[in-house]
């Protein structure tokens, strides 16, 4: 099944209904996964390491949409 949201934009739906829009990397990634937001993935990483890639890194194009608030948990502003 081809992927009919980006991760980011899996992840966004995710935070959207959490407490203050906040989350562990590993609580989004179980979400995605329960609801089948993002099912065709490439590469053998985990996708909660997926989500801290795309959320967080420096060159990621998408940082400025997430707030790291822990080593392990990002907001969505």
């Amino acid at each position: 099944m081809k992927n009919l949201l980006t991760l980011h934009e899996a992840v966004i739906l995710v935070l959207i209904k959490q407490p203050n829009r906040t989350a562990t990397y590993e609580k989004i990634a179980e979400e995605i996964e329960k609801r089948n937001l993002f099912p065709e993935r490439k590469g053998g990483i985990l996708l909660s390491e997926q989500i801290k890639l795309r959320t967080s890194i420096s060159s990621s194009k998408y940082k400025h949409m997430f707030e790291k608030i822990s080593k392990n948990e990002i907001k969505f502003i």
